[in-house]
Formats: C-alpha cells, structure tokens, sequence
C-alpha cells in the first residue's frame, strides 16, 4: 500500500512539472515573439541571470530526458510473458526471430551514423 501511495504521489509530480514545463514554455514563447519589437525585454532576456537560468533548465530536462529513455527501457524490457497454454501463432514466432536481427541492423546503423559525424567534425568544407 505504501509503494501504491508512493507511486501516486510521484505520477502528481509529474503531472504538475510537467503542466509547469507547459506553462514555462508558452511564457518563453510569448516573450520571443514579443522581444523583437521591445528593445527593452529584448535586453532583459539577454542578461546573464536569464542565460544561466535557461542553460541550467535546458540542462536539468537533457539529462531527464536521458534518464527518461533508459528508465522505459529497463521497464519495458521483458515485459511480455508468453502463457504456456497460448496457442503460438508462426508469424509472431516469426516476427520475434527477426527482432534481434533488426535489432542488429539499427545498432549498425547508429554506429556507420556516429562514424560519419565524427569523420565529418574533422572535414573541411568545400
């Protein structure tokens, strides 16, 4: 029960972050959109307060992001149990040999990817 309440209090926390990011968003948006024809919001938002502000918030939401992706990953993985008494159908039987080897060819993929930009970094330019 505990870990029940627990788990609910974190899903309100993200609720509200999540509804304070929204509204962070559009405040953001809103001053761009006006800071252009306001010499003096314009310099407001380029003082170094504000600069080291968004720096740290757009760095707090990159490594949650992270986190993110990795926390529904360790989740997810293995979440699927076949019951021993379900009739098995060949194409899932099928389609779940060809994952791995997808698997391999999108992991392949990143690599040739992550090559090609740190090859690219050392270029000149044409």
């Amino acid at each position: 029960m505990a870990n029940n309440d627990y788990l609910d209090d974190v899903h309100v926390r993200m609720l509200r972050v999540t509804e304070d990011l929204r509204a962070i968003q559009h405040e953001l948006n809103c001053a761009a959109m006006q800071a252009p024809n306001d010499p003096e919001l314009m310099e407001a938002l380029a003082q170094l307060p504000e600069i080291e502000s968004l720096e740290m918030l757009k760095s707090a939401l990159d490594q949650m992001r992270h986190f993110l992706w990795f926390y529904v990953q360790v989740m997810t993985t293995g979440s699927e149990i076949v019951e021993e008494n379900t009739p098995r159908n060949p194409k899932k039987l099928q389609s779940a040999k060809l994952e791995p080897v997808l698997e391999s060819y999108n992991s392949l993929t990143e690599a040739v990817l992550l090559r090609h930009f740190a090859n690219a970094k050392n270029r000149k330019p044409n």
